[in-house]
């Protein structure tokens, strides 16, 4: 232990009360041995700490922060330099607002498309993933705070995501799921990591001896704390001897009682726990001296400004049909869509941001020379907008849904930017309803400013109601009303550039009617400004997908096995996420994974390949500068398991003036030619000769060599006979038979039985024999879809729906125990009288056991 003359202070009760915070955020304080709080708040995309009382949950308004770019949107740079960047200035922020640990990056892989938080994770693909993860871990902890990575492990769902079962065997968890965090961990170095709240292969994350003692600390080297997600805990005592640090939120002195309990039964011993005190203290007293601005008000500004870099970065061109951009600034161009007043880059729920600066349309009429003034009295159309405004009450979204709420410093909308551009916009209109109802007075305005105009920029994408953390989508659309303007706008002019807001993978049957599409992602609080700096041409796009996107969700592997059948999500899939399962099947998509377009054009040539490296070189041939982003693919035809045709290996992106030519060097590493062989249980290397691709992305191969690798692989541990399916890469459709020898064993009984239990999820109340659980699952039911329907998902309704009876207990701070939630699942399953009783009678025996712990053994705390 690094801190035993701090722990030998400590007694055993202090000891055991300290693994669990005291309150939403912050850990329990000893002063007087030199123990400070440690303070959490969450940061994927800013920093989120609250003002007032504290909630896990963000009702409660935060400070002000800078709302960077999400995960989703950072990862379509694949520039590890800007990340690192934008991880230092979270990190400075951060220690600006004294939080010692930093809730992010979240790195969990992006298994199905529908996943309602995949706006907060990187990509697909576990090499990017990790490597984008490190950088941003680096730059957070550059200014001496703590990153905490999350969520470990196989977090690809939000339905019912603290009682669902990841069913996956050993090779996926260990090359899809695991890889990310193993590259995050060993280049990035957190001090802290976040369990996930489900369980994988029949045991929650939080307590999974062969996640965390076997695979984390073992098999990682990671030695830093380990922190549940907040209501994540089950049994906090196996959680303590497998590896899990510290129970978050405020569970109260009953997860206290529940360690000494287990001591005193065997089941723990002092050591697991003096273990994680150790971890506790290490990480408190090494980010006790945080770098912080001499000058908070430049440090928004610069952070701002880098803000917008990272989106301008990370923003996708997808489609420039007859280079209508950059946009030609003799044309007449029309602004049309909600989404250009209102912008949506950061999501819906809880992480709304505050914005202190926004601009509105009256401001910008009264600043714009409009063209068709001679048309329409200038007074008499901007008394027209202003009455519009008075009637609207929608703030700016934009960023991602979930506790990751940021209140902004400073809010850029097409209103505050489009001034600073020499455009000749001829008008500005809503179009269409936020909510997807068709308003005819909308569509008339906005199709009659079409006919006026060159071009038109038409803003759209998903909805607040679409993404959100604690709910997972139902389809890929964008609301239909916004694709009915779309489609009446094409009628009346041709030349349509769409600038898209989503967090994640859309379908697009729409995209013939439009001739340019510039995807934003959910750009953060500067990106409409970086969307025209594209869109004009001051900067060249350089960005690319870190996800696949598809023509239609049918086309997915999983789609018969996502999301969770009851309790058990199966992954029957394997490894063959995403492109892996798209280029090995033959499965064609609109876009594909490392895609995206720029102004200008790239050569690549010259390739040559030796056992360490691969180089080649680069050369614009285009008429402006710009950056490409080379991507290395390999893989074997010929081999003994079954493969994905090809995986990314390693990427570079190199920065080119007009007919400048560089040579580009990727070096191979340990994971190039690796792969995790079930019967030795360890990564190792076939032998063959390896297919070495350099491409635009995973489809667009521009050079091509072999390798051969002597590999250390003796036993193999398929046959093709017995997993015909895995070996041919069509796995929409494994049988019971062919996962279940895939899997090694049994496949779990993941259904629902009569009788629910304490891990449960309330939503399956809807099972319940008691008609008051029955009603209670009605109300909470009603409640949620109304607020889909308003498109403001109630974050609050969205968590109680989808928890377990256990975090009731968990995350009362101690008003209730896990007796009266026996109790109360009692009551659920029809014993109304029994379960009432012990509820009642579990009150007074816990609120007496509270006063008793601190009565007799007077936390040093108290003292204090």
């Amino acid at each position: 232990m690094k801190h035993r003359d701090i722990i030998e202070k400590m007694t055993l009760e202090e000891k055991c009360a300290y693994l669990s915070g005291k309150n939403a955020w912050d850990t329990r304080s000893f002063s007087a041995i030199g123990i400070e709080a440690l303070h959490h708040a969450d940061g994927p995309t800013g920093v989120r700490k609250q003002a007032g009382k504290g909630d896990h949950l963000g009702l409660n308004a935060s400070v002000p922060a800078t709302c960077f770019p999400t995960a989703a949107t950072l990862a379509n740079s694949w520039d590890i330099k800007l990340i690192e960047r934008v991880g230092e200035g979270l990190g400075l922020e951060a220690a600006t607002e004294n939080v010692n640990v930093l809730l992010g990056p979240g790195i969990n892989i992006k298994r199905n498309p529908l996943c309602g938080r995949n706006f907060e994770y990187y990509s697909e693909d576990p090499y990017l993933s990790g490597k984008l993860a490190a950088a941003m871990i680096k730059g957070i902890q550059s200014n001496g705070i703590a990153a905490c990575v999350k969520h470990f492990a196989v977090n690809s769902q939000e339905l019912r995501r603290m009682s669902m079962d990841a069913v996956l065997d050993e090779r996926t968890l260990r090359e899809i799921y695991i890889t990310a965090f193993e590259i995050a961990i060993k280049e990035g170095n957190p001090k802290s990591i976040m369990t996930s709240y489900n369980m994988v292969n029949g045991v929650y994350a939080n307590e999974n001896k062969h996640l965390l003692m076997e695979i984390l600390r073992k098999d990682l080297g990671f030695d830093g704390m380990v922190v549940t997600d907040w209501g994540a805990s089950n049994d906090h005592a196996m959680g303590v001897k497998n590896g899990s640090s510290l129970e978050m939120p405020a569970p109260g002195l009953g997860s206290a009682r529940e360690l000494l309990e287990a001591l005193k039964k065997g089941k723990i011993k002092e050591s697991d726990i003096d273990a994680r005190v150790d971890e506790i203290i290490e990480i408190t007293l090494t980010t006790k001296n945080k770098k912080k601005p001499r000058d908070k008000a430049k440090m928004f500004e610069d952070n701002n400004n880098l803000a917008r870099e990272a989106a301008r970065k990370s923003i996708v061109l997808l489609k420039n049909k007859e280079d209508i951009l950059p946009l030609d600034k003799n044309k007449k161009i029309a602004v049309i869509g909600d989404f250009a007043f209102n912008p949506r880059y950061q999501g819906a729920g809880s992480s709304m941001v505050n914005a202190t600066i926004v601009e509105n349309v009256d401001k910008l009429i009264k600043k714009l020379d409009l063209s068709y003034e001679k048309e329409v009295k200038i007074e008499s159309k901007i008394k027209k907008i202003e009455a519009k405004i008075e009637d609207l009450d929608i703030d700016p979204i934009y960023g991602g849904a979930g506790i990751t709420k940021v209140n902004a410093t400073y809010v850029e909308d097409v209103q505050k930017v489009i001034s600073q551009f020499d455009l000749n916009i001829i008008g500005m209109s809503h179009g269409y309803s936020r909510i997807d109802k068709e308003d005819e007075t909308l569509v008339s305005e906005a199709i009659e400013l079409a006919k006026k105009a060159d071009i038109v920029l038409y803003f759209f994408g998903l909805n607040e109601a679409s993404e959100s953390e604690g709910l997972d989508r139902t389809h890929l659309r964008i609301p239909s009303n916004q694709i009915a303007l779309l489609e009446s706008l094409a009628k009346v002019n041709e030349n349509i550039v769409g600038i898209i807001s989503a967090g994640s993978c859309i379908e697009m049957p729409w995209e013939k009617n439009l001739k340019g599409i510039l995807h934003g992602y959910l750009f953060g609080q500067a990106g409409m400004g970086a969307v025209f700096e594209l869109i004009t041409g001051k900067y060249n796009p350089s960005a690319k997908l870190s996800e696949s996107i598809v023509k239609k969700y049918e086309d997915v592997p999983n789609i018969g096995y996502y999301p969770s059948r009851e309790r058990t999500s199966e992954y029957r899939e394997s490894i063959f996420v995403g492109y892996r399962y798209f280029t090995t099947a033959n499965v064609p998509v609109l876009y594909p994974f490392g895609y995206g377009l720029s102004y200008t054009e790239f050569k690549y040539s010259d390739i040559e390949v030796d056992k360490e490296k691969v180089s080649f070189y680069i050369k614009n041939i285009g008429k402006v500068a710009g950056e490409e982003i080379a991507q290395l693919y390999i893989g074997l035809k010929t081999s003994n398991i079954f493969r994905a045709k090809i995986e990314l290996k390693g990427f570079e992106k190199v920065y080119l003036k007009p007919d400048e030519k560089k040579k580009v060097t990727i070096h191979f590493d340990d994971k190039s030619f690796r792969f995790y062989n079930v019967v030795t249980n360890d990564f190792e290397i076939e032998t063959g000769d390896y297919d070495i691709y350099i491409g635009r992305n995973c489809l667009d191969i521009c050079l091509q060599s072999t390798l051969y690798i002597e590999g250390n692989a003796k036993v193999f541990p398929y046959s093709k006979n017995e997993l015909p399916s895995y070996f041919e890469g069509k796995v929409t459709n494994i049988s019971d038979e062919e996962y279940r020898r895939l899997l090694g064993r049994d496949i779990p009984d993941g259904s629902w039985s009569g009788k629910l239990g304490i891990n449960d999820a309330l939503c399956q109340m809807y099972y319940a024999k008691s008609f008051i659980a029955r009603h209670v699952y009605k109300v909470l039911d009603k409640r949620l879809k109304k607020s889909l329907e308003v498109g403001a998902p109630d974050l609050n309704t969205l968590f109680q729906f989808n928890m377990p009876f256990r975090a009731i207990a968990r995350m009362s701070n101690g008003q209730v125990s896990m007796e009266m939630v026996d109790s109360i699942v009692l009551l659920v399953n029809g014993h109304f009288f029994k379960g009432l009783f012990g509820i009642i009678l579990g009150y007074f025996k816990n609120r007496k056991a509270n006063k008793m712990y601190r009565k007799r053994f007077l936390l040093r705390e108290d003292r204090e």
